[in-house]
């Protein structure tokens, strides 16, 4: 896991199609804490990968089909800058929240309102990420852990710190760029416990989404 606190701005050197429907993707990603070893998790741009080659401070990862799909992973190129946190370990710090690197989809940028030296980003996301969002609560977008100001019914914002700002890639987003979203683990899991409450789980039905979930339902079952 990560905490969406990142170390470092690294750069995509290459993705290459390998054999098995595996994409190979090399990162350098220089000023990290620690060095990376080989079958660490590194977190680029919001996407948990696990080190197979290294050298120096470039590392290679494997990379499976649904991933590419998912993320921005599948549109990136070399020369694309990324956002890199190592995983955490158990004598860190927990600040930021709790991220896995596991991308819901990617929204999309809106706007970016420029407030003095903070921004307000604005991401328009589907139904099945919107339900998880919440004013006030915590987001990771890019891998980068962020606190929601607005949450509508189509689509929510940000605020993001001068710190942020220049020591992450979010300082180079524009209306109309992809983000991967993660929506926070505590709503992921309660939304899912609740479906089974109030048996809006159904066999293989999307398990990714609010499902039928209403204000009355969770009432009618005490939840509300």
């Amino acid at each position: 896991m990560f905490t969406g606190l990142v170390e470092a701005v690294g750069r995509v050197l290459s993705i290459t199609a390998e054999s098995g429907g595996v994409t190979r993707v090399t990162v350098q990603a220089p000023g990290l804490k620690r060095p990376i070893l080989r079958g660490d998790s590194v977190c680029v741009s919001g996407v948990c990968l696990t080190a197979v080659d290294i050298q120096s401070d470039v590392f290679s990862a494997q990379v499976m089909g649904e991933t590419m799909r998912v993320s921005k992973l599948g549109k990136m190129r070399a020369g694309d800058a990324v956002n890199i946190e190592m995983s955490l370990r158990p004598e860190d710090g927990l600040d930021g929240h709790i991220v896995l690197g596991h991308v819901d989809e990617v929204g999309r940028v809106t706007k970016v309102e420029r407030m003095g030296s903070t921004s307000k980003i604005w991401v328009s996301a589907s139904d099945g990420v919107l339900w998880g969002i919440a004013g006030k609560g915590s987001i990771a977008l890019d891998g980068v852990s962020l606190t929601v100001i607005d949450s509508f019914n189509d689509e929510f914002s940000v605020g993001v710190i001068p710190a942020t700002l220049a020591g992450t890639t979010l300082g180079l987003l524009d209306a109309g760029d992809g983000v991967n979203v993660e929506i926070d683990i505590i709503a992921r899991y309660a939304a899912r416990l609740l479906r089974y409450k109030t048996g809006t789980v159904q066999p293989g039905g999307d398990e990714a989404s609010g499902g039928s979930l209403t204000l009355e339902k969770l009432a009618r079952y005490g939840w509300y």
